[in-house]
């Protein structure tokens, strides 16, 4: 993967002005990480403390999310990762359908770019990108093979911070993820 194609794409995002988010954010949220990661994360959009670096999971969720790719041995260094929405949706609301049009084609290139060989969902959202029929509840913690992807649905961390019990489920799924490794012979 050249580096260069997605500092142009980050360039695009952040001149960005096709929807309303771009005047209620402060910056744009492209994605950050390996742009060589075989693996990447897929979350659905910037929040308050993402808005404020541009750097995709660095509030509460991200130090969730830091916590569970030390226990199964990697970090930020090793994966990509970004959102469906590159801009944040005020008050954190639910990016709308027309708002995750508006931004598919930067994500589509962003992946083309990377070409890894898992993707990670986190949340409802980001795996209805993918998977648009399939609900959270079912798919959590089960890969599915999408073309040239492995696609594995996790909950959001969010979610886990507010639900004790979403909190086991998304570890013991985030525990899985090695198995996924091997089984796409990543190792």
């Amino acid at each position: 993967m050249s580096n260069s194609e997605l500092e142009k794409i980050r360039k695009e995002i952040s001149a960005c002005t096709k929807c309303a988010l771009c005047k209620s954010a402060i910056q744009a949220v492209p994605g950050s990480g390996n742009p060589n990661a075989d693996i990447v994360f897929i979350g659905e959009a910037p929040g308050f403390y993402e808005d404020q670096q541009g750097v995709p999971f660095v509030g509460r969720s991200g130090k969730l999310l830091d916590f569970l790719l030390g226990q199964i041995r990697l970090s930020r260094d090793d994966v990509w990762i970004g959102n469906i929405i590159k801009h944040r949706p005020p008050d954190n609301r639910d990016p709308s359908p027309e708002e995750i049009s508006t931004c598919k084609a930067f994500l589509t290139r962003q992946l083309e770019a990377i070409n890894p060989k898992i993707i990670i969902t986190l949340g409802r959202f980001s795996m209805n990108y993918f998977l648009p029929n399939a609900t959270i509840s079912m798919s959590h913690g089960k890969p599915h093979q999408l073309g040239k992807y492995t696609l594995y649905p996790l909950y959001h961390p969010a979610a886990g911070l507010r639900n004790p019990s979403m909190k086991i489920q998304l570890i013991e799924d985030f525990l899985k993820i090695p198995d996924i490794i091997e089984k796409t012979n990543l190792i």
